[in-house]
């Protein structure tokens, strides 16, 4: 199935769900774990029904969904279809049909909550050094460029973050290689950037905002707050 661009995960009026990196993410708020259980139970049945599933996990007055397609297909400029990780349509639908088992339960929806965290480590020897990365954070191999064209690191299970890999020069001075990417509804990054700058940060690379801000801490250590503009809903 055909990954979706930006602009048609837009034009499909999600109101419940934000895309973050590869995926959609909800966040629905419940009074207690049994409602959470007997909710993500529909989902379940739902889900079966359509032949996909949602990543879950039930936390304290939440239930939190991730839906992404393992193998949707990626074109590049040359014509050739790349296998990666993606929304496809078959996410939008469940997607859909989950906001409708949420209404049926009475629960809200708290889409400004949402979060997904990534590792960004820069060097100029992705593929000499990404195997070592692949075994030590998933213990797999075949977590190397799952879901992806790149030497990105991807656990099958979503156990720990994604790893990618930026492009260093290995001639260039020593710095900062590792930096995390926090992916963030857009309604909220201009908060969470203020909230960071409040708390003692400093914006040191906003070329690329909203898509991408770069906030340095008082030790000089870099995260990236990120959203992806192309599919949020145009007001």
């Amino acid at each position: 199935m055909d990954m979706l661009k930006g602009e048609q995960i837009a034009e499909a009026n999600l109101t419940d769900w934000r895309k973050l990196a590869q995926g959609l993410h909800a966040r629905y708020v419940v009074d207690d774990f049994g409602a959470g259980a007997r909710f993500v139970v529909a989902v379940g049945e739902a889900a079966d029904a359509l032949g996909h599933h949602p990543r879950v996990t039930i936390g304290h007055g939440y239930v939190d969904l991730k839906l992404v397609t393992d193998d949707a297909i990626y074109r590049d400029d040359e014509g050739t279809e790349h296998v990666v990780e993606w929304v496809t349509q078959q996410d939008v639908d469940l997607a859909r049909r989950i906001t409708e088992i949420a209404a049926d339960h009475q629960l809200d929806a708290d889409p400004a909550s949402v979060s997904d965290i990534e590792l960004g480590l820069d060097t100029a020897h992705s593929g000499t050094i990404a195997p070592v990365w692949a075994v030590l954070l998933t213990g797999s191999p075949g977590a190397q460029g799952r879901g992806t064209p790149s030497d990105e690191i991807r656990d099958a299970t979503g156990r720990v973050p994604n790893l990618w890999f930026g492009d260093a020069d290995e001639n260039g001075p020593p710095g900062q290689r590792f930096h995390v990417e926090v992916y963030v509804a857009h309604e909220v990054a201009e908060q969470r950037i203020a909230a960071a700058v409040a708390a003692g940060g400093t914006v040191v690379d906003d070329s690329d905002a909203p898509s991408l801000t770069v906030i340095a801490d008082q030790d000089g250590n870099r995260g990236v707050v990120c959203v992806d503009v192309s599919a949020a809903k145009k007001s």
